[in-house]
């Protein structure tokens, strides 16, 4: 047996091996409990207006200007504003995010244990200092959006497709950045239910999120609309890193469905015989999958991921919380790559040139293993079971 095996049985590459697992989630539990005795925290969202019985988005206001959230984001202050006697009491609220944060990493490693990442990989995911400050010192409602859609991600790699199109569509509640995810999304359902079974969790999502926003409707439908889902809002520049030209952001949209459509026509469909061969054999049987090949956990958090980063790459806005929609998934996004393992090193931690960053993490998946790896045999009892 090879010295380095002996001595680093936990840092092993088969997916069986659970060690790191409990060991990465308890350190980093302590870790988060340390921020909080020792570093100061800001407090948490008002909602007082829409509490005393406001339902129109454009007269709900609070700290940093109107209401730009869809209907989840309320519903979950409004929890919290009863858990912590109004807002006031933010050691409660830190606690409440801390496991969320938790949750939040428990659920990724069962992500990436089903995609068949290798075990060591999950030693990155707590070296993040800015991803625990926005869990657990900034309190932001990202927070809430990433643990749904990681949960809906894991729903999907277990079959469990009905499931996760409500988890997804409570995210998209929370926050409009969770619709990255959706090109990435219909792909999986496409390949796995055909055309008529993509329109119905279509239909689910749409008819989902009309019901959680049932209470701001009515009279009140075109300010809620235009607020919850504003595309073309411009946040303040003081928190962000943002481009006011339309022309510009015209621009970045162009590109960015352009390079989806890429990864859709020439990456995302190649075991299949190509994306033009699934449609082909998809639109006849619009009832049965056109695919040919399985659709893995690992694909499909390799497509999800990918078309997450993709939406990020070309967004006109970045703020201090954009961090959070996709810091948990670099480990795994770099796992695609053929890049050598020093670089992908290098690519997960230059955070402060971030578009190069990016660039190269997507070039990598475009040459490397854009619809997930292969898994070892045996390594997850995977069975198509989705809710119809």
């Amino acid at each position: 047996m090879a010295k380095g095996t002996r001595l680093c049985p936990v840092l092993r590459s088969h997916p069986r091996v659970p060690y790191p697992q409990p060991l990465v989630i308890v350190c980093d539990a302590v870790l988060t409990q340390l921020i909080i005795k020792f570093i100061p925290c800001q407090s948490l969202v008002q909602i007082d207006l829409y509490l005393n019985g406001e339902r129109n988005y454009s007269k709900i206001t609070g700290p940093t200007g109107p209401l730009v959230y869809p209907a989840g984001h309320v519903y979950v202050h409004d929890i919290l504003h009863y858990l912590t006697d109004s807002g006031n009491n933010v050691p409660v609220a830190q606690q409440i995010y801390a496991g969320l944060y938790v949750l939040s990493l428990l659920l990724t490693c069962s992500i990436y244990r089903n995609a068949g990442v290798p075990n060591w990989t999950l030693l990155f995911l707590p070296l993040s200092k800015r991803l625990h400050s926005i869990f657990v010192l900034r309190l932001f409602n990202d927070c809430w959006s990433v643990v749904f859609v990681q949960a809906a991600i894991l729903a999907c790699q277990t079959g469990v497709d009905g499931t996760g199109v409500l988890l997804y569509s409570l995210a998209l509640s929370v926050k409009m950045s969770a619709l990255l995810y959706l090109p990435g999304l219909l792909v999986v359902f496409f390949k796995r239910h055909g055309i008529w079974g993509t329109a119905r969790y279509m239909a689910v999502l749409a008819s989902s999120q009309v019901l959680l926003a049932r209470p701001f409707l009515g009279e009140n439908t075109v300010p809620y609309i235009q607020n919850a889902f504003n595309f073309s809002r411009v946040f303040l520049q003081k928190w962000t890193v943002v481009f006011l030209s339309p022309s510009w952001a015209m621009g970045l949209l162009l590109v960015h469905v352009t390079l989806l459509t890429a990864f859709g026509l020439c990456r995302w469909c190649r075991n299949d015989g190509g994306t033009l061969a699934v449609i082909q054999r998809g639109f006849p049987r619009p009832s049965q999958s056109p695919a040919l090949s399985a659709v893995s956990p690992g694909y499909i958090a390799t497509v999800l991921m990918t078309s997450n980063l993709i939406g990020i790459l070309f967004a006109r806005s970045l703020h201090y919380q954009f961090y959070s929609w996709y810091c948990q998934q670099l480990p795994l996004l770099r796992q695609r790559t053929r890049y050598p393992l020093l670089l992908q090193y290098v690519n997960f931690r230059m955070e402060r040139i971030l578009l190069a960053a990016h660039v190269l993490l997507l070039l990598g998946i475009w040459f490397g293993f854009a619809e997930g790896k292969a898994v070892l045999p045996g390594h997850l009892s995977f069975k198509e079971k989705s809710i119809e």
